[in-house]
């Protein structure tokens, strides 16, 4: 069994679809209605139908507000092709990535997924960098440019921005982005 969420950043609607896959169950929740509390567990019959009568619930089951933004939420990833969009921003997001690559090594690695992108950072013998992590994301954070550092060794940088940005903002935010990296990168 294989436990997921509505992943529309990724590019697609469920992460799943990239993995050649189909889950016995998925897990649904935040995102999915908007920031209205609801959560969600689909799955193939026999095993939906396999629980006792009020076997599946939780707190945020069944909300009627929920449930309406829900439908809404989904109604807009429609409508504004979310998933096209998500693609578009990795597209351009990866692009100006492998650029500063080419300029900072200390871009071992550009991971994306739709518009699910991390980079990781290591010196030239290949360790972690999450000094220098903490200090882009901290000149950033100067620049009004909020990054999220992660990864166990704290040498990711994780970029996720909104599917509604304006192709100007998110090219802004590229270019503060390469200005930390000459703050920031001694070369």
């Amino acid at each position: 069994m294989i436990s997921i969420k509505l992943h529309i950043e990724t590019g697609k609607l469920f992460a799943t679809e990239y993995l050649g896959i189909e889950p016995d169950m998925m897990a649904m929740a935040k995102g999915i209605a908007g920031g209205f509390p609801i959560a969600a567990l689909v799955g193939k019959a026999d095993i939906m139908d396999a629980a006792p009568v009020g076997g599946l619930g939780g707190t945020y089951a069944g909300s009627p507000l929920g449930c309406v933004a829900a439908l809404e939420v989904l109604k807009l990833i429609d409508e504004q092709d979310l998933c096209k969009k998500a693609l578009d921003i990795g597209e351009v997001m990866t692009g100006h990535l492998q650029r500063l690559q080419s300029i900072y090594p200390v871009i071992a690695d550009i991971r994306t997924l739709g518009a699910m992108v991390a980079i990781e950072l290591v010196d030239d013998t290949g360790s972690p960098m999450p000094e220098l992590t903490r200090a882009l994301v901290a000149r950033a954070k100067e620049k009004g440019l909020i990054l999220l550092s992660c990864g166990v060794l704290g040498n990711v940088i994780r970029f996720l921005p909104a599917l509604t940005i304006e192709h100007d903002l998110l090219e802004e935010g590229l270019k503060v982005l390469e200005q930390c990296f000459k703050d920031c990168v001694k070369q």
